[in-house]
């Protein structure tokens, strides 16, 4: 059994013993495996809980049995209560420092078969044998696809290749002539280019245009290959279902030319209301440069209201889900889930909205003339577009009733008189 992977029924097992109470050694023997392999498996798979206690305000702060806070919320004068005892405590209050549980530190690092588990109220952790098998089945499929660099060794790779690549020179000559400068093999370099990794193209390379052209699916580039653990379409709705009250906000690529600009949208589902940012390149630092303008635009408060969940694909620029949900001291801002793969209708609403981006910008066309305020002054007019559905107001109506103007103006975002609407091409010459 040794170097084997676990399989589903192991995993089940796993599951099962751990509900017994058995200790790891035991299921280890059981299963013809070291201790510490179950171990490591429990750590990498076990899935975070929001899930309370019943009959319990659900409250993690760490000072939730001593704290006198009251009328923290604000919209609530009248109300005498101790906001420790009110479960919008931990979102709102500056000073929440979230308890963690001494048991989740030591063996068998789950809540599975714990006694103490229907009556606790801090955050949990579980295994659950089906999400584990999905997750490692998914982790398998990413290690053996994609580009095995960071973003920084990437863009020094183009840095020095793409240049040389454009003055006529061929891969093989470059590498013969740098070999100091490179760890990779000529083949590798190819694929990155026909990848649309590199700024240089097949086009740039006069040989590989003579050669019958063959089909290639474009290159991912994960920073984490295991981003998906615990943020999957099924976590999300078994996330929101224990706090129904956050609002999910959709988040997308829309692409121009291959290679070139491209925009990060971000659609409110409960007002139809949708941010656009222009980037530079598809990759996951440009997303994070975003999030972090936002946050700082808006302020901890705001952001936090405004991003308490965020939902998008398995785009590679998506890839790096703690440095959106974490701020600077390492704090939780926001939560990050994933669709299933090639399911849009688990974020339908967002992909119907680009549907108005298409109208001035389409398909096929290039970004890359395009400036922040052409894509400000597209949303204005999008958003300014009344919609059924939304009993005829405007996006831009309905969230700066919500949550103000202030952030909106900041972010260039104006309100457009109905009639002056302009959803064609010629909006942005």
């Amino acid at each position: 059994m040794k170097n084997k992977h676990l399989t589903d029924l192991e995993r089940l097992e796993i599951e099962h013993s751990l509900r017994q109470r058995t200790s790891l050694k035991k299921i280890a023997a059981k299963l013809g495996k070291h201790h510490s392999t179950l171990s490591r498996e429990i750590l990498s798979r076990r899935i975070a809980s929001d899930k309370g206690a019943f009959s319990r305000i659900t409250n993690r702060c760490i000072h939730r049995t001593d704290c006198d806070r009251r009328q923290l919320c604000m919209d609530k004068p009248d109300c005498v209560r101790r906001c420790a005892t009110c479960p919008r405590c931990n979102r709102i209050c500056p000073d929440f420092q979230e308890d963690v549980c001494a048991k989740l530190s030591r063996a068998p690092f789950v809540c599975n078969g714990c006694k103490d588990e229907p009556r606790c109220v801090l955050r949990k952790q579980y295994y659950i044998h089906k999400t584990a098998h999905r997750n490692y089945r998914d982790v398998l499929v990413q290690t053996r696809r994609g580009a095995n660099v960071t973003e920084n060794e990437l863009l020094g790779l183009d840095a020095l290749v793409s240049p040389l690549i454009k003055k006529g020179q061929s891969i093989h000559h470059i590498l013969a002539n740098n070999p100091d400068r490179f760890d990779l093999h000529l083949k590798t370099i190819y694929r990155y280019v026909a990848g649309g990794l590199l700024a240089a193209k097949n086009g740039d390379m006069p040989r590989v245009c003579m050669l019958k052209p063959r089909a290639r699916k474009p290159v991912e580039h994960k920073v984490d290959t295991k981003c998906r653990i615990g943020r999957t379409y099924e976590d999300y709705q078994a996330f929101i279902a224990t706090a129904p009250e956050l609002a999910t906000v959709e988040m997308d690529t829309v692409v121009g030319r291959r290679g070139g600009k491209v925009l990060l949208t971000l659609q409110f589902v409960r007002c139809g209301f949708m941010l656009a940012f222009l980037r530079e390149r598809n990759d996951s630092q440009s997303v994070i440069d975003v999030f972090s303008r936002l946050w700082t635009l808006a302020g901890a408060d705001l952001f936090r209201r405004l991003f308490p969940v965020l939902l998008t694909d398995n785009g590679s620029e998506f890839s790096n889900p703690k440095a959106l949900e974490l701020d600077s001291e390492g704090q939780l801002r926001t939560r990050v889930f994933y669709c299933d793969p090639r399911a849009t209708n688990q974020k339908s609403r967002i992909e119907r909205n680009h549907e108005f981006i298409r109208m001035v910008l389409p398909k096929g066309s290039s970004f890359d003339h395009l400036s922040q305020a052409d894509v400000d002054k597209l949303m204005s007019h999008v958003n300014s577009y009344s919609r059924p559905s939304l009993q005829d107001k405007s996006p831009y109506d309905l969230f700066s009733f919500l949550h103000g103007t202030d952030l909106l103006d900041q972010l260039a975002i104006s309100k457009i008189p109905a009639n002056e609407i302009l959803l064609k091409p010629r909006l942005i010459p």
